[in-house]
C-alpha cells in the first residue's frame, strides 16, 4: 500500500435471516464501526446491514452506490475517499462482495491504483455450495446466470455437461429465484440420467437444503421447495 492511501475492506453480509452471527466473525462487527465510507449496490439495503452490525449514526455514513445503473466512466469517483486516505467498506446485497457481484469493478480499480484490498471472512452461497456438493473441489467453475430462453438454456446446459465429462470440472450456476422451477425442469429434461445435480437452497438458514443426486434420482424425488428462494445449482459426473 502506498502511504496516504486508504484501505478497501471487502465486507461480507448475511445471506439469510435468523442465525447470521454464526457466519460473521466478531472482528467484522468491530471493524465496520470504524468506517465512515461505504460502497454498496443499494444504499437502503446497506443501511439495514449497518444497523445489523450495530453501527451508530447510520445517517452520517457516506454510502455510494455501484450497480447495473452505474456508468463505467464514473466508477473512478467511487474510490475518491480511498485516494484521500479514507478507509472504505465494500458491501454486496448478499454474501461476499466481488463474487457474483458488481463490486469486482471497484476491486480491480483499487489494485490498479495500488490501494490495499482487505477481504474479510463471511458467507458465500457459492463457496458453501462447492464445499457441500461433493464434486471436484480442485477443478470447478462458477458460470453465473444461464440464458433465459429455453432453447438457449438447454443448449448451454448440454455444453456444460460435455465440459464436465471432458475436463472433470464441476460447473456451478445460479438463477433468478422466481425462475428456479424452470431451470430445474430444464436440468431434468436435458441432462444424462447419470449426471450428478447439486441443489443448495436458502443456504445458512435453519431450513437450508443441500443435496447431490443423479438426474435419475432427482426425477424420482419431490421437487425441492425453492420458489422465489435463492438457490445454487451444480453438475458433475
Amino acid at each position: 500500500m502506498i502511504f496516504g492511501l486508504g484501505k478497501l475492506y471487502l465486507l461480507p453480509v448475511p445471506i439469510t435471516e435468523g442465525n447470521e452471527s454464526n457466519f460473521i466473525p466478531p472482528y467484522n462487527f468491530e471493524l465496520i464501526k470504524t468506517l465512515t465510507h461505504f460502497i454498496a449496490e443499494d444504499a437502503k439495503i446497506a443501511r439495514w446491514f449497518l444497523k445489523y452490525f450495530g453501527y451508530k449514526n447510520i445517517q452520517e455514513a457516506e454510502i455510494l452506490e455501484l450497480n447495473e445503473h452505474t456508468k463505467q466512466n464514473t466508477i473512478t469517483e467511487l474510490i475518491a475517499p480511498l485516494l484521500l486516505g479514507k478507509n472504505v467498506g465494500l458491501m454486496s446485497d448478499a454474501g461476499c462482495p466481488g463474487i457474483a457481484d458488481p463490486g469486482a469493478e471497484v476491486i480491480k480499480l483499487a489494485h490498479q491504483k495500488n490501494i490495499e484490498v482487505v477481504p474479510l471472512v463471511g458467507p458465500s452461497s457459492i463457496i458453501l455450495s462447492i464445499m457441500a456438493s461433493g464434486f471436484n473441489g480442485q477443478n470447478f467453475a462458477f458460470i453465473g446466470y444461464l440464458p433465459i430462453e429455453k432453447d438457449k438454456k438447454i443448449k448451454r446446459l448440454k455444453e456444460l455437461e460435455q465440459l464436465v465429462v471432458k475436463t472433470q470440472q464441476a460447473q456451478f450456476f445460479i438463477e433468478t429465484p422466481y425462475r428456479n422451477i424452470q431451470l430445474y425442469e430444464a436440468l431434468l429434461s436435458s441432462l444424462s440420467p447419470e449426471t450428478l445435480l447439486f441443489i443448495g437452497v436458502n443456504i445458512t438458514a435453519t431450513n437450508q437444503f443441500l443435496k447431490s443426486k443423479t438426474i435419475t434420482n432427482w426425477k424420482k424425488s419431490t421437487t425441492p421447495n425453492f420458489t422465489k428462494i435463492p438457490a445454487v445449482f451444480g453438475i458433475f459426473k
